[in-house]
């Protein structure tokens, strides 16, 4: 069996988000930001100029928790992904700042996490 891609990870995600909604209205608030992906050149730099920046977190969910601003998400293939030097950066410079900043292989670890992170107090 193929092992999914990160995009339909992300997908599956969202779409567990909507069955969830109901319970925690603030899964309404989790945003994916396209900062990957394959674009041609002249949309790559636009995309620079507007502020997209290598490396940052796929996942944003701006709710406070436990002491935290908000919890970020590096979402990885359940097996096979690998998380890049600007990832590393990127989530340690966001776990200094007061985010909990954190990589998840797959939909289910993600979906895991978010449960975990919304029930802090």
């Amino acid at each position: 069996m193929a092992v999914p891609t990160e995009s339909q990870e992300q997908q599956a995600l969202f779409e567990w988000v909507r069955w969830q909604e109901k319970a925690y209205p603030e899964l309404g608030l989790l945003v994916h930001i396209p900062n990957g992906g394959y674009r041609n050149k002249r949309e790559a730099m636009r995309f620079k100029a507007e502020g997209v920046r290598r490396g940052f977190p796929d996942l944003l969910l701006p709710v406070a928790r436990g002491g935290y601003h908000s919890l970020a998400i590096e979402i990885k293939r359940q097996k096979g992904g690998t998380v890049t030097p600007e990832q590393k950066e990127w989530l340690a410079a966001l776990n200094q700042q007061g985010y909990l900043a954190i990589i998840c292989n797959g939909w289910h670890e993600a979906s895991e996490a978010i449960m975990q992170y919304l029930r802090r107090e």
